[in-house]
């Protein structure tokens, strides 16, 4: 048989580039390629799309970190998609419906670059123009198999204020919060801060709308520290979120997070839980630092447990998420309530983060986790076939 032809699509314009670019070269060290033909792209921060002429050499591990290296946000150029960013050549995108995917007639192709020719795509692309619904749309245009949720679920998830809407009407327990506009707090910043401290406690989170990997988040302990925050936030997008912390000063919030896979009929791993080597789960804390703690699966009760897998499915489901998504919780910890925080659609994907991990101790091995993500795809876009677009 011939081997399905994978694209794994990594890097793109948003503050995660580097975080995509690690989880990129877990998935190409870990892919089977018995069963696959892979082909890296790579998207650069200006927004060009890029192949490698020689992606094998990517593929045999040439290029790769060291074994038994952490593969970390800082470490970018230690891994095989920084080659391909570096070396590779440029190929255009159209979204022109082809039996191969994205394919542009021949005719149409600009001197010196390529088409893609893949099966189907692996978008390893994370934050604003990878995981908002904007690269989604260009694959349905395409009519392109690719691996995750679709337009709505990747926008829903994405926007911090529509999820949390969405998690309202389903039912399930969020904490207080204030959505905020940045033209409200560059119009009447006295005013807002009047809103935000009539409906919430100090401390709060501030936080982009719009944005993954903990990038433009802050905790505020006070008025002093807000107009910062908001300062902060403002500078990654229109639209900012203030939530009320959980727990006080002294005993801080247990971080809790739960992988889900699936289509129509998700499934939860085991809890896992956080313990950050920060004051809160940033993305220094993520990516850089290694002062914090993974526990999987997290010391909690068994109830508690199935509270937090049931609340994980419950929320994949109200976003009308696919294939794949982390869904993160805290719990108070004095009264242990567990409240939902958000989902990732697209959560990181290096070897050593949550979601596979999560997934690694329910007994879905990396590589089979891989298969089974392309299996989805392409169990979804069979399904998507069987819409009728006319009445002819």
């Amino acid at each position: 048989m011939k081997k399905l032809r994978v694209g794994i699509l990594f890097g793109g314009r948003s503050g995660e580039h580097e975080v995509s670019l690690l989880s990129a070269a877990s998935v190409l060290q870990a892919i089977d390629k018995n069963k696959y033909d892979v082909v890296p792209i790579g998207i650069s921060k200006q927004g060009q799309w890029l192949t490698d002429a020689h992606a094998e050499r990517l593929l045999h591990g040439e290029n790769a970190p060291e074994s038994g290296r952490h593969l970390r946000a800082g470490d970018p150029e230690a891994t095989p998609g920084a080659a391909v960013l570096a070396k590779g050549e440029a190929v255009i995108v159209p979204p022109v419906p082809q039996s191969h995917g994205l394919v542009p007639f021949e005719s149409a192709a600009p001197a010196g670059q390529k088409p893609i020719d893949v099966d189907v795509i692996f978008p390893v692309l994370h934050g604003t123009f990878g995981e908002d619904g904007t690269i989604q749309g260009l694959f349905e245009l395409a009519d392109m198999p690719y691996v995750g949720a679709g337009v709505l679920g990747s926008a829903a998830g994405m926007d911090k204020d529509i999820m949390k809407h969405l998690f309202a009407g389903a039912g399930l327990e969020i904490v207080k919060h204030v959505t905020i506009l940045r033209s409200q707090w560059e119009k009447e910043p006295k005013k807002v801060t009047k809103l935000v401290e009539s409906k919430l406690k100090y401390p709060v989170f501030v936080k982009p709308a719009n944005l993954g990997s903990s990038v433009g988040i802050s905790k505020v302990h006070d008025r002093k520290e807000l107009a910062p925050a908001i300062v902060s936030a403002a500078g990654y997008d229109r639209k900012i979120v203030i939530e009320e912390g959980v727990g006080g000063k002294k005993r801080k919030a247990r971080e809790l997070e739960c992988a889900v896979l699936g289509n129509d009929e998700p499934r939860a791993s085991v809890v896992g839980e956080i313990i950050p080597g920060a004051e809160f789960y940033d993305y220094n804390a993520k990516y850089i630092d290694e002062g914090s703690q993974p526990v999987i699966p997290a010391k909690i009760s068994r109830k508690q447990m199935k509270q937090v897998q049931e609340m994980a499915v419950q929320a994949f489901k109200a976003v009308d998420c696919a294939g794949l998504a982390r869904v993160d919780f805290l719990m108070d910890p004095k009264r242990g309530k567990i409240y939902i925080n958000e989902i990732n659609t697209m959560p990181g994907f290096t070897s050593i983060s949550m979601y596979p991990k999560m997934w690694a101790a329910s007994g879905l091995p990396y590589p089979e986790l891989i298969d089974r993500l392309i299996e989805l795809a392409l169990e979804r876009y069979k399904e998507k076939k069987k819409n009728r677009y006319s009445r002819n």
